[in-house]
């Protein structure tokens, strides 16, 4: 099989998936500790630690909404049902058993389609709740006229439920994640491409930046 280097990973792209999960994870860290799961910050400073690092992922998810809107990068994430089954059929035993990838990865096509309902699900549905729940328990009290008003504590308490469930939900989908990156050529191709941005790929359209592999 002839495999090229193709630049499948631009700068920003890299970048943004890099701090994402460094954020998701310290976030998921100082929101544990305010749960009282540990103790290693002290609660107070966990508090403050999670709220700046909440709002440096809302910097980022909107740095990266609007590289996603003006590349054209969003076209990666619309479903398909094309090869679905297979690649769940691989997922599930095939690649246990030295099966053929279903779907070829391109610039164009990075995600196959279990990938692309994924993260689809992620952002548009996932991390939106993720967001809007955090920020109505970070300012439940909020001005109203010339008093401060609050959301009851039975609702605060439904938002914390909410809140804490994506957060695990998150932790899983990071963990699964982890390990899906090790079922490229090699255990650590994956890995490589999005510190470098350069993959191997079988077949590479015209138009793009290669390097031959030697």
């Amino acid at each position: 099989m002839n495999l090229k280097q193709v630049y499948v990973y631009k700068g920003f792209e890299r970048f943004w998936h890099w701090m994402q999960a460094v954020l998701i994870l310290f976030l998921a860290l100082t929101g544990y500790e305010i749960h009282g799961s540990f103790q290693f910050f002290g609660f107070e400073q966990a508090v403050r630690f999670h709220n700046i690092s909440a709002i440096a992922l809302l910097v980022l998810i909107a740095f990266s909404i609007f590289w996603h809107l003006t590349t054209g990068e969003w076209r990666q994430y619309l479903p398909t049902r094309k090869f679905l089954r297979a690649q769940a059929e691989y997922y599930i035993f095939g690649m246990f058993r030295g099966a053929p990838h279903p779907t070829k990865k391109t610039v164009l096509s990075k995600l196959n389609p279990l990938q692309k309902l994924d993260y689809l699900f992620l952002k548009v549905l996932h991390i939106p709740v993720m967001v809007v729940s955090g920020l109505l328990y970070m300012f439940y009290r909020y001005p109203q006229g010339r008093g401060i008003e609050a959301l009851n504590i039975e609702g605060l308490e439904i938002i914390a439920i909410i809140h804490t469930a994506g957060a695990f939900l998150l932790i899983a989908f990071v963990i699964a994640h982890v390990y899906l990156t090790t079922t490229g050529h090699t255990p650590t191709s994956n890995l490589k491409a999005m510190i470098t941005g350069y993959e191997e790929l079988e077949e590479e359209p015209s138009g793009l930046e290669i390097k031959e592999t030697t």
